[in-house]
Parts: structure tokens; sequence; C-alpha cells
């Protein structure tokens, strides 16, 4: 599986990581996720080679089934999760506190749960800068980094924020929202990774197309009006879709979550085929801004 170095991190990671959201919840309901199921894919990832899976707090029952599941395999994967979170259920429903203290309790927390030392990622997970106080959030971040809890201090941001928090230097990597679907962030990517920072592509499918797994994040009134059905000849929506992703040049990994291993198997093998052709990108690319109206 194709590899990249993530930014100054020096970390060589899947160009394909797996985002554990979809594991949060139990085995009931719309959205369940049995026990086995969990295992199941959570082993599927690293048997596949992919060695990048991020989490949070907010994730439910997510970081405690990675704990549970793959932790006697932690050497296979670098691990990611997110602080300032106050989720409030099961389901990860809840706020964010930005505080000192708050991070503290996070991270000892998700380590517990996690059934690990460290992680090698900790990121704010998607504060305001108008909101939250940075400099407390960063000085927590680079507490928990010196009692070597993570190995490197990061943010999940979007845009208007993220150009302030680019230009404060101190954060490893940046996760930020992409797909051919979402691409309002494509330059801003552009410059996170020229910046020399690591990029944690997320949403790289969900925002796609009409087979999204998460109907809520899925865009399909979009990809009927671009027209994006006629592009896929031989090849399913998903695969375009994450393919399309791939070919950012500063898209280091990017986070594709599912609970079916069948779903993890077509994901790894559209991810093999790499990046799109110069050619469809570009026709995809095209279509999109035009049904966005030249934006």
């Amino acid at each position: 599986m194709d590899k990249r170095t993530l930014g100054r991190t020096g970390l060589e990671v899947t160009q394909l990581g797996f985002g554990a959201m979809e594991l949060r919840f139990g085995p009931e309901g719309d959205r369940s996720c049995t026990e086995e199921q969990a295992e199941k894919v959570l082993n599927a990832v690293l048997d596949a080679g992919i060695n990048f899976i991020d989490t949070s707090p907010d994730y439910g029952l997510s970081e405690e089934r990675i704990g549970r599941h793959v932790s006697s395999r932690r050497g296979e994967y670098f691990l990611a999760t997110k602080c300032g979170c106050d989720p409030v259920d099961k389901g990860g429903q809840g706020g964010h506190v930005w505080s000192r203290d708050h991070l503290l309790g996070n991270i000892e927390a998700s380590l517990k749960r996690l059934a690990t030392d460290h992680v090698d990622i900790l990121q704010l997970h998607n504060p305001k800068i108008d909101e939250a106080p940075v400099d407390e959030l960063v000085a927590a971040l680079k507490e928990i980094q010196s009692q070597g809890l993570t190995r490197f201090i990061s943010i999940s941001t979007t845009l208007p924020w993220l150009p302030r928090y680019l230009e404060m230097s101190v954060f490893d990597t940046f996760q930020i929202p992409y797909s051919c679907l979402q691409p309002e962030h494509h330059d801003a990517i552009a410059r996170v990774g020229e910046s020399g920072a690591g990029v944690i592509v997320r949403g790289g499918i969900n925002r796609g197309g009409p087979a999204g797994e998460v109907p809520k994040r899925t865009n399909s009134e979009l990809w009927a009006k671009a027209g994006l059905d006629d592009l896929c000849d031989g090849i399913s929506p998903s695969e375009l879709i994450l393919r399309y992703t791939l070919a950012h040049p500063h898209c280091h990994t990017t986070i594709v979550g599912t609970k079916n291993a069948d779903h993890l198997a077509a994901n790894v093998a559209a991810a093999d085929k790499g990046p799109l052709p110069a050619e469809l990108y570009d026709q995809v690319a095209g279509r999109v801004a035009e049904a966005l109206g030249g934006k």
C-alpha cells in the first residue's frame, strides 16, 4: 500500500487510513455496530496493511473498541485521537471544553480506553479560534507531549480558522475535510503541506456521492447536478471519490471509516489503483466547479 511521509512528523503513513467513527454505536439501532463487527473490521484494517487509525473521545465506543481488539497489535499502526471533547453519552453527542485541565483529563481517559501508554498524534478537536484560549491549549498539548503521552501535537480544523492556526507554526499535522464534492479546502491543504505540516484528510468518501455509509454526510444533490454518474465507467462512485481525494499532492493520508469488512476491502482495492488519471480528475473537477457556479 502506498505510503507518504506525514510532513515533519517523519511518520510513514499509508495514504489510505482508517477513521474509527463508525465504530461508535452499540449493537442496537439503525446505525448499530456489534462487538464482532468492530473486532473483524479493525483486524482487517491491519491485515490489509493500513497503518494509521484516527479516533476521538467523541466517537462513543470507538476508543475502547480499538483498545479491546487491536491494542495487542499496537506496533503495527500509528494512532491519532482528539482532545477538548466533552461527550455526554456513548453516541458521542457532546460539546467541548477548552481548558488545560480538561485536555489532561481527555488524554488520561483516552489512553485507558485505548489500552496504550501513548498516542502518536493528539489533535485539538475543531476549536473556533475566537472561542478557545489557544495559547493555553497549545501549552497544555506541549505539557502532554513532554510527559510522553503523545509524540506530536496537532489540530482538526476548517476554514475560516485554518489559516490563523497555520500561522502559529506549532501544529505538526492538520486534519482537514476534503473530497471532489467538498473541494473548498483544496488550496488550504496545499498551503498546509507546503508549510511542512502533515495533512490528514477526512471526509474523503463520506462527503461524496450517493453510496456513502453516513447519509447525513453524503452530497448526492451535488453529485447528481455535476453528472458524475456519467464518469463512473467501470468504477463505483466511492472509488471515483476516493481516488480523486488521493490525487491531491498534499494528501498524506485520508481516513476512511466503515464497520463493514467488505466495504473496507473495496476501499483498499480502490486505493491500490492509485489516484485518478489526470484527464478524469480534470473532468470531475470541472463538472463540480460548474455545478457550484464556478466557485
